[in-house]
């Protein structure tokens, strides 16, 4: 804080406000008000500003202020006793400073009142053509000495500098401060780190932060390296908004309209390079841009930002709530699409482009999963219509699903979920899933699944014998190991073959058995004279004679133990009887 120091002696100055706006607490106003009312000295005009009247003399501003001095003179009521002063900057408050200046015999200088003192200076003309040491160079003598020579104090006289336009502007005041902030944080942050200048910078107004950050870039900061500073300043400014609730809370007109061009400037000065931002940030962004309702080329920039970098995203991260509810699924579904759709675009464009990088396996295979936990997610939504759900499963590629078993997941609950649908909206959902690319455990229980169509319980089972099939008539254990590249896959692997190969062998033994007791029968009923034959039919006559145990039977029985999937009476389902029926020369053979 500055003292500024006159010479000559005390003018009289008094400041009539209602109470309501100000009240008189300042020691040196009371002394003027005594001193006025001891020697009954009146005041011979009174400036208006801003409803606030202020009773003072003339030659105690003419002397100084080149605007008052104008406006009195070019008058042609020589008696005129009321001025009124619109627009002044600052209002009551900086005439009131400029008034103190020209009748005390100090003013106090800081960083909190030098832009308006400066302001005021300008737009009342006080400079040196109407006296000496006036307002205007006494204000420059600070910004040059004390307010401009460190960051904290440019950036207090740039966000007071922003209440002040357009004279501010005029004075060249906002210029001078954005590229002092600029040039020290050019200068002294020599590898581009966010820590000792942001908290400086989140504190001014969007259209004052938007222009820092413009010029830090023109003077060759790297943008990427933006990045913290505008999470810093979006969470900072974007607080309170409850986005993450399932209804949107009432917002005040001006307020909602001040977040949203925030919002906005935000997301036009995000870094274009990828990984600059995370996903999860994006993601609020995206929430709060719905929220908010921006204009659609700043959602649309921000679904295409998360497109990008969707293969590091949780599922968290795209639980989107839907900004409408009234008849509405909960989350918002096209949106998720929208930036699936994204990524999988940029995904087939840059495939054959050396310069970009091409997303790795990894990330198609963790947005399969990704986009099936989001699917399973949104199922039990009783809104989601079987059309919107297809839709959406569609978009999954299959290159992208290492297995079926998510899709069969969000499958069952929506099936759960909305028992009414009919037999062939059923048939068409379960149609999105291959049953051929489920695991064990899924085809355990959707071989036992009420809510599948008869169809897709049978293309299951099919494919479970089949695999069963495949194992027993596999190559030897030690080719089958290899193919596992874990120590827990290979033991598992090896269990389960030593384990058909003994049921294989138990099942040769059995055949070898029946074989033999086979021939003994025939040899025996070779043998047994045909009287015995005849007295044994007539003994049971008028009783139907019992079916004989044929081998087939009994050799099913035995295959129905390894085989999960036959039927009770030994046979095969009938759909898929006549594929599985080996060859002739096969059913025949014990090795």
């Amino acid at each position: 804080m500055v003292d500024v120091y006159q010479e000559g002696g005390e003018l009289p100055m008094t400041l009539h406000m209602p109470a309501t706006k100000k009240e008189l607490t300042s020691d040196a106003m009371k002394r003027i008000s005594e001193w006025i009312s001891s020697q009954d000295v009146p005041s011979d005009v009174i400036v208006s500003v801003g409803g606030v009247s202020f009773p003072i003399h003339k030659f105690a501003l003419i002397s100084k202020c080149g605007y008052i001095k104008k406006l009195l003179s070019d008058t042609k009521d020589a008696d005129l006793s009321v001025v009124e002063i619109p627009d002044i900057p600052g209002g009551p408050e900086g005439f009131e400073l400029a008034a103190k200046f020209c009748y005390e015999t100090h003013l106090e200088l800081s960083l909190e009142n030098i832009a308006m003192a400066r302001c005021v200076a300008e737009f009342l003309e006080m400079t040196e053509e109407y006296a000496a040491g006036n307002l205007v160079s006494i204000t420059e003598g600070y910004l040059n000495k004390t307010g401009l020579q460190n960051l904290s104090g440019a950036a207090s006289i740039l966000q007071s500098s922003a209440n002040l336009l357009p004279v501010s502007e005029k004075v060249k005041l906002i210029d001078r401060c954005v590229d002092t902030i600029a040039c020290m944080v050019t200068d002294e942050s020599q590898v581009y780190v966010v820590d000792w200048w942001a908290e400086d910078l989140i504190g001014l107004r969007i259209d004052m932060f938007k222009r820092v950050l413009l010029a830090l870039v023109s003077r060759g900061f790297k943008q990427f390296a933006l990045g913290p500073v505008l999470m810093l300043y979006a969470q900072k400014c974007l607080r309170g908004l409850d986005f993450y609730s399932k209804s949107k809370k009432y917002l005040d007109p001006k307020q909602e309209h001040e977040k949203r061009i925030i919002l906005e400037t935000i997301v036009g000065l995000l870094p274009r390079e990828k990984n600059a931002m995370s996903i999860s940030f994006l993601s609020m962004l995206l929430r709060a841009a719905k929220y908010l309702d921006t204009t659609v080329a700043c959602r649309l920039d921000l679904e295409k930002r998360m497109g990008l970098q969707l293969g590091q995203a949780v599922l968290e991260d795209i639980l989107i709530p839907s900004v409408c509810f009234d008849g509405d699924t909960l989350f918002d579904v096209d949106t998720v699409q929208q930036i699936m759709m994204n990524y999988f675009q940029y995904m087939s464009e840059d495939s054959g482009d050396m310069n970009h990088a091409y997303p790795s396996q990894s990330d198609n295979e963790n947005v399969g999963m990704l986009m099936e936990s989001f699917l399973a997610k949104i199922a039990s939504d009783r809104n989601l219509l079987v059309s919107k759900f297809i839709n959406f499963a569609e978009c999954i590629p299959m290159e992208v699903r290492v297995t079926e078993d998510g899709m069969y997941r969000a499958i069952d609950i929506y099936l759960k979920a909305h028992p009414a649908i009919s037999d062939m909206d059923r048939k068409k959902v379960c149609s999105l899933m291959d049953c051929q690319k489920l695991s064990r455990e899924a085809r355990a229980h959707a071989a036992q699944n009420e809510r599948l169509p008869v169809q897709t319980m049978v293309q299951v089972l099919y494919y479970e014998q089949q695999r069963l099939r495949e194992m027993d008539s596999s190559s030897p254990i030690t080719d089958l190991v290899t193919s596992h590249t874990t120590l827990e896959s290979q033991k598992s692997v090896s269990d389960e073959i030593s384990r058909l190969k003994k049921e294989n062998q138990e099942l040769k033994f059995e055949l070898i058995k029946m074989k033999t007791r086979l021939k003994e029968i025939e040899k025996s009923n070779v043998n047994k004279p045909k009287g015995n034959n005849a007295n044994e039919s007539g003994g049971s006559k008028g009783k139907p004679p019992l079916p004989k145990r044929s081998l087939i039977s009994s050799v099913t029985k035995k295959l129905g133990k390894i085989t999960p999937f036959l039927h009770a009476d030994g046979f095969l389902p009938s759909s898929t009887r006549g594929r599985n029926k080996p060859d002739k020369d096969r059913r025949h053979s014990v090795a």
